[in-house]
């Protein structure tokens, strides 16, 4: 690199004047360290300050995401401070038109991550001073608590200081609308309108924002009410109450979370059976000391949690990610080498929303109903929605679509979320599923069964759906963008010599709530394959579901698996195809 001459970069302005406004002394201390290695002709230091300075993190409709660290790249209290002044202008103009309360009101909750109460005190600080009614949990909560609260408080708005199962180094910034939105995740237009208002902040001084102690921290009472409207919804419909199922044996990780003392709240309270915790993980720590990522899908993160199943022979293993909106569900399998598996977001939501097909039949009758998930999970609800009468919807990714399917039963997306109760929360709980799961797995072991036997039933009834990925990694998202342009334009005619039906691209307005860059092709022996780029990391994501209902519950297994692993390959070929050409 050449030498390095402060005066003649424009970007080192830009960071002597974010360091200059920044009212973090940890941040702006390593500001002031990156522009000193900078300047004696650290390349590295250079990269860093050209990462996080040369952007501004972008606000989507799952809010704000990044790792932490200085600049407008990264999460810091600059950063939600700004975020916090332009959401706070947006939610007074809704105000002004009539769209919600006046003042506007909203309430507040964080996670156990790194920095997460000091960015959620800063929220609460910046609402206030901007004039909004600001209610601020008193104590790390998971995320679907703060969903409920929307609701519970007939807030105008909510936001949830959390980075979900990211890496140990992230945190976030998601929002939640009250009012008409229910307390559902903000969708298109809303995140523009509040994008540009954070864009307008951001151009300002950020100790030009006023701040005010004038909040209120909430006591007990509002996670008091999750944990009671949680518990009281479970019960509803479920016998698994008291002493039914109690020999259960139960293995339960917190994944370092915020989930455990209020899951067990919810389990006692329902009645339901005891769990083992894995101890080294059962409390909140933002360092994640013992997985390198607190995500249940990732290769390693339920290493302790087998073996806690293992040393007590558990019948199950309950997994939930560190904000508890994410669920995992292990079954004993002696041919696996940890002695379990675990059960793929499909097959759960497969079993979770046959239960909620259930329980509403047994509630309420033939009253209108509605099972959903997003595009890329496995269609299996839908056999379920046909022989229970329910219509069915399959809605773009993420929670945010999912909540606002009308008359909404039961939502849930591949990625292990869940919706088991809309009327409690508008968004996946990993508590409520939770709490689902162990009634079942009760009521099962009551009359000597399991979980396992539950999917053999739902095979020999349903059928047998088998679901795979593939994924193509390149070295850019422009290069990923390509490829996906590339398919479009010479879209395959069948794969594996079975022919595909029906092509659907859903950027054609109309086919979906938004246009999305989805591929989705249906062949003639009802086989399904999905294409969409991803919208974080440079790979195309291939989404592929058979389906069987010949033979026995074996005999439909094994003929879907065949099917998938062949489909699996004639893609994969006719991928590796387009990419050479």
């Amino acid at each position: 690199m050449a030498e390095f001459d402060p005066s003649d970069h424009p970007l080192i302005e830009r960071v002597r004047q974010w360091a200059d406004q920044d009212p973090d002394p940890a941040t702006r201390s390593e500001t002031e360290r990156l522009l000193a290695a900078a300047a004696s002709g650290d390349d590295d230091a250079m990269r860093e300050l050209a990462d996080a300075f040369g952007g501004r993190l972008a606000f989507g409709t799952a809010g704000l995401r990044g790792a932490l660290g200085p600049g407008p790249r990264r999460m810091n209290r600059a950063v939600v401070i700004q975020t916090s002044a332009g959401f706070a202008e947006f939610l007074n103009e809704r105000a002004r038109r009539g769209d919600t309360a006046s003042p506007p009101s909203i309430v507040v909750g964080y996670d156990g991550r790194i920095n997460s109460d000091v960015f959620a005190h800063d929220v609460a600080a910046v609402m206030a001073g901007a004039g909004i009614s600001a209610t601020l949990f008193p104590e790390p909560v998971p995320t679907p608590a703060l969903a409920f609260a929307v609701r519970h408080l007939g807030a105008s708005a909510g936001v949830m200081v959390t980075a979900s199962h990211n890496p140990p180094r992230d945190n976030g910034y998601k929002v939640y609308l009250g009012d008409a939105d229910n307390g559902s995740q903000i969708i298109p237009p809303d995140d523009a309108a509040i994008a540009a208002r954070i864009d307008a902040a951001a151009a300002q001084r950020i100790d030009s924002f006023a701040r005010s102690d004038d909040f209120r921290v909430a006591g007990p009472e509002l996670l008091d009410a999750y944990v009671a409207s949680t518990a009281e919804a479970i019960s509803a419909g479920s016998p698994a109450t008291g002493r039914a199922g109690a020999s259960l044996r139960i293995a339960y990780t917190a994944m370092h979370g915020v989930g455990s003392a209020p899951a067990r709240r919810v389990w006692k309270l329902a009645g339901l059976p005891e769990v083992t915790t894995v101890p080294e993980q059962d409390h909140p720590d933002g360092t994640f000391p013992t997985v390198a990522f607190p995500n249940p899908e990732e290769p390693g993160a339920l290493d302790l949690a087998f073996r806690t199943a293992l040393d007590i022979a558990a019948d199950l293993i309950v997994a939930h990610d560190p904000d508890a909106d994410r669920l995992a569900i292990a079954l004993p399998d002696d041919a696996a080498p940890e002695g379990y598996r675990r059960l793929t977001g499909n097959q759960l939501g497969f079993v979770l929303g046959w239960r909620a097909a259930e329980r509403h039949r047994a509630l309420h009758g033939d009253a209108p109903g509605a099972l959903a998930c997003t595009i890329v999970s496995s269609p299996a609800l839908s056999v379920v929605a046909d022989a229970y009468g329910l219509a069915y919807a399959e809605t773009l990714s993420g929670f945010k679509w999912v909540s606002r399917v009308p008359n909404l039963v039961f939502g849930f997306e591949e990625a292990l979320g869940y919706l088991t109760h809309p009327g409690v929360v508008r968004d996946k709980d990993g508590i409520s599923a939770s709490a689902d799961v162990i009634a079942l797995a009760a009521e099962l072991a009551t009359e000597g069964r399991t979980l396992a036997d539950l999917l053999d039933d739902a095979t020999e009834r349903f059928g047998h759906f088998s679901s795979g990925q593939l994924t193509v990694r390149l070295d850019s998202a422009d290069a990923v963008a390509a490829l996906a342009e590339v398919v479009r334009s010479t879209p395959p005619t069948s794969f594996g010599g079975v022919a595909i039906e029906r092509t659907s691209d859903l950027l054609t307005p109309g086919l979906a709530a938004e246009p999305a860059n989805v591929l989705r092709y249906d062949l003639a022996d009802g086989s399904r394959v999905m294409i969409r780029p991803s919208g974080t990391e440079p790979k195309l994501k291939v989404y592929i579901d058979t389906f069987s209902d010949t033979g026995s519950a074996g005999e439909r297994r094994e003929a879907a698996d065949a099917a998938l692993a062949a489909l699996e390959t004639a893609v994969q070929d006719f991928l590796n195809a387009t990419v050479a050409s």
